[in-house]
């Protein structure tokens, strides 16, 4: 996940040595080597903000003004790294909250046996019915629509079971169940979604200097006690990122600026640009070759 831009920026060396700091262990270290410990949601969720802080202050030692920015958005924990960038969030604080998010998730998905399905094609419509579907056998619910075609269902093991068995009779040809820990953004969630609510109420936060759009919602943050609500609903709600991403494009977005780890945001704005009728020009700073570029 990061060895590279370690390996190859001091401004990433240092970001990653705050975080080391921020959460008393050697999270470079865990986000450098090529085991499996960076699977657990507890190491995974601070390494992907580490990382994509990371990037960012790569950009910014060359030149990248993240101040003129029209607005920023991050797709679940990448909210938090969005809230960073806009300066709501101190970076230390940042580091700690999505440790213990990813601490209180994991303990949660352990409490309730659970996952999440990828419903290939589905409408939100269909993708609704199928939920309601599997919630008559336990928690089930739309998680994250994150593209046209591109919809999640999150629940108990049980229900997701059921849904899946059913997806064919509502024209879903094929489901992906998820290697997740859980069942994020739905009920499963809501021992963690209070456990991150009451390390909010402590957490210093300012209202930021661009606009943030979060995935509550899909629409701009209001106020530092807007963001400790959404922040803490966001474990247990569903992600609108296509809402969140059409927003932008009608504010007159057309530049977009993806950090790593990867480029999945990239894939999903062009199919969400696609519908709408808008061709974005997307930038996925994956690796530090594309630095320059």
């Amino acid at each position: 996940m990061a060895r590279a831009w370690i390996d190859a920026f001091p401004e990433a060396r240092e970001v990653f040595g705050r975080a080391d700091d921020a959460v008393g262990f050697a999270l470079s270290e865990v986000c450098s080597n090529d085991d499996d410990a960076i699977q657990r949601t507890d190491l995974a969720q601070p390494g992907i903000l580490a990382t994509s802080a990371a990037v960012i202050e790569v950009l910014r030692a060359r030149g990248l003004d993240t101040a003129r920015a029209p607005l920023v958005a991050g797709l679940s924990l990448g909210e938090y790294t969005a809230l960073w960038c806009a300066g709501a969030l101190e970076f230390e604080d940042a580091v700690r909250l999505v440790r213990l998010r990813g601490e209180a998730m994991q303990a949660a998905a352990e409490a309730i046996p659970s996952s999440m399905t990828s419903l290939m094609g589905a409408t939100p419509e269909v993708a609704a019915a199928l939920a309601a579907v599997g919630a008559r056998h336990g928690i089930c619910s739309v998680a994250n629509l994150n593209a046209p075609g591109q919809v999640v269902v999150s629940g108990e093991l049980a229900a997701l079971d059921a849904l899946e068995a059913a997806a064919p009779e509502h024209g879903i040809a094929r489901t992906v169940r998820l290697s997740v820990a859980g069942g994020f953004h739905s009920e499963c969630m809501r021992p963690a979604a209070e456990r991150l609510r009451a390390a909010l109420a402590e957490t210093p936060v300012s209202m930021p200097r661009v606009p943030v759009v979060t995935n509550v919602t899909a629409r701009p943050v209001t106020s530092p006690d807007d963001i400790r609500t959404r922040l803490a609903e966001q474990v247990s709600a569903p992600v609108l990122w296509a809402d969140s991403m059409l927003f932008a494009f009608e504010q007159g977005a057309t530049t977009f600026l993806e950090p790593a780890p990867g480029r999945v945001l990239a894939g999903l704005l062009k199919r969400i640009g696609r519908e709408a009728g808008v061709q974005p020009d997307v930038h996925s700073v994956d690796t530090p070759a594309a630095v320059e570029a």
